[in-house]
């Protein structure tokens, strides 16, 4: 049986998602204001280095696998992208790459 519950709280997520989505079109109207065109440009790459940094702080050097299927899917991300410009391409295949190296190879 249907909840109305559940109705509305769909509802209301739906009505606030679309309200997000116009607001800044509310807000600045026709022109989008240098401040928000910048933050479009540098943001992107500055979250790409902090999860980089964030995924490979706790690698030790000095045991395990000593850090090689990290560098390899690393350099492997850096040349699929430098090469194809694809960052979902990029980010899927060192990704699996990383998986395949430490489950079957390390």
């Amino acid at each position: 049986m249907f909840d109305i519950h559940a109705g509305y709280i769909v509802l209301i997520a739906g009505f606030i998602t679309n309200f997000l989505r116009v607001l800044p079109f509310l807000a600045f109207g026709k022109k989008t204001p240098e401040i928000i065109l910048y933050l479009g440009r540098v943001l992107p790459c500055s979250v790409m280095a902090m999860l980089t940094v964030y995924c490979l702080k706790d690698v030790n050097i000095f045991a395990g696998s000593h850090g090689v299927p990290e560098v390899i899917a690393c350099i492997t991300v850096i040349l699929l992208h430098v090469w194809r410009r694809n960052t979902l391409l990029s980010i899927i295949v060192g990704t699996g790459l990383y998986m395949f190296l430490i489950q079957v190879v390390f």
